[in-house]
């Protein structure tokens, strides 16, 4: 058996590990690709997500009778007038009313 020294075990590890070291590039997406790809996967989760909650508004609504349909109708109406700002009655509204 022959000495090993460092320089052909070297030699010896490097030329296992090239071809391995190829094939990983060549079969690899590009750096582009991949954020891309992330970008896309994220649009989709977002409007997945938002077509969720969604569907999940419509059936609560359906889920109610007809008075608390009217009263979120209602409600919501008020909101959207007052803007995103938590919406009052004013004071004599409040004072004089059940």
């Amino acid at each position: 058996m022959w000495p090993l020294t460092y320089t052909r075990c070297l030699t010896v590890v490097a030329l296992f590990l090239l071809p391995v070291l190829a094939s990983a590039q060549e079969e690899g997406i590009s750096r582009k690709k991949q954020e891309k790809l992330q970008v896309k996967k994220e649009k989709e989760d977002k409007k997945a997500q938002e077509r969720a909650e969604k569907e999940g508004r419509k059936r609560h609504y359906n889920i109610q009778d007809k008075a608390t349909r009217k009263r979120i109708k209602r409600n919501t109406k008020r909101a959207d007038r007052n803007g995103t700002n938590a919406h009052r009655d004013p004071w004599p509204r409040r004072w004089f009313t059940r």
